[in-house]
């Protein structure tokens, strides 16, 4: 039963996460559409990004903990041939983590004034997540190594 309640909570905080990463990089478009000289609008955005970031941090941390938790302690993907599947999950997870911290790099270019980057190319970035979601779902759920 145990397993099954830290399986239930990895997934509520991977969800919670993923929304954050869905989300954040949205922001980042409005952000680099802002007209010069609207300082209120950049200031807004800026708000709801930061407060976003520290949200999806703080929702990662029980993400990845209970996912170790699965792993390390009940053995999920870890013993046994079959299970290459978790190597490549853990693989993209390492991915959107770096994601993660990228976006908080970017978030300090926005902060600094210091983004060079257009909407088209945020537009662009916004679907790392979506597309690293694509392959995980799949790996977990068919195992197909």
């Amino acid at each position: 039963m145990g397993f099954l309640w830290v399986k239930a909570l990895h997934i509520i905080f991977v969800i919670s996460w993923f929304a954050g990463l869905f989300y954040l990089p949205r922001i980042f478009v409005n952000l680099a559409m802002v007209a010069p000289g609207n300082e209120a609008e950049r200031q807004r955005l800026l708000l709801m990004a930061r407060k976003l970031y520290r949200f999806m941090t703080i929702l990662m941390m029980p993400a990845v903990g209970f996912g170790l938790v699965l792993w390390l302690y009940f053995g999920v993907g870890l013993h046994g041939p079959g299970n290459g599947w978790m190597h490549a999950k853990l693989a993209l997870v390492l991915v959107l983590i770096g994601f993660h911290l990228w976006c908080k790099r970017i978030l300090r270019e926005f902060e600094n004034g210091s983004n060079t980057r257009s909407h088209q190319w945020f537009r662009w970035f916004n679907e790392i997540p979506t597309v690293a979601l694509f392959i995980i779902v799949p790996l977990v759920v068919i195992k197909p190594f």
